[in-house]
């Protein structure tokens, strides 16, 4: 396993109605959606597409998650999405993320373990070498 400390990806994210209960305020699953698009954006900004994965027979799917609830966004905030590659393992990638608000306040912070598996079976997978290559 490979410890690591990599660029920081970024994605802004509006707080809309959707994303709220009938306080205005963010329904606590929705922050594991918006962390699921920073880490989207994130292998996307370095040129892997998951779609060309999966044709691949190449998928990637949570497997754990450590996650602590600090501050509540509301509607109409504007709010940011860190990603952070901490492991590389042979079949699976530890995310650091975090929500902060526009004073860059922690909301959320948590710890995701990303597993490659095969489409196909579901099962572990050595991770793509061209992500691998994307990262170094």
């Amino acid at each position: 396993m490979n410890t690591r400390k990599n660029q920081h990806f970024s994605l802004p994210i509006r707080v809309y109605i959707e994303d709220t209960d009938a306080g205005g305020i963010v329904f606590y699953a929705n922050y594991l959606k918006f962390m699921e698009r920073s880490r989207t954006e994130y292998i996307r900004s370095l040129g892997i597409e998951l779609r060309t994965g999966m044709q691949q027979n190449i998928s990637y799917v949570v497997h754990s998650l450590e996650i602590k609830y600090k501050k509540s966004a509301r509607l109409d905030d504007l709010i940011t999405v860190t990603s952070e590659i901490i492991k590389v393992g042979k079949t699976y990638l530890v995310f650091e993320q975090h929500v902060v608000d526009e004073n860059n306040t922690v909301l959320v912070s948590a710890e995701v373990k990303v597993a490659c598996v095969s489409l196909d079976s579901g099962k572990p997978r050595a991770l793509d070498k061209h992500l691998l290559e994307a990262l170094n």
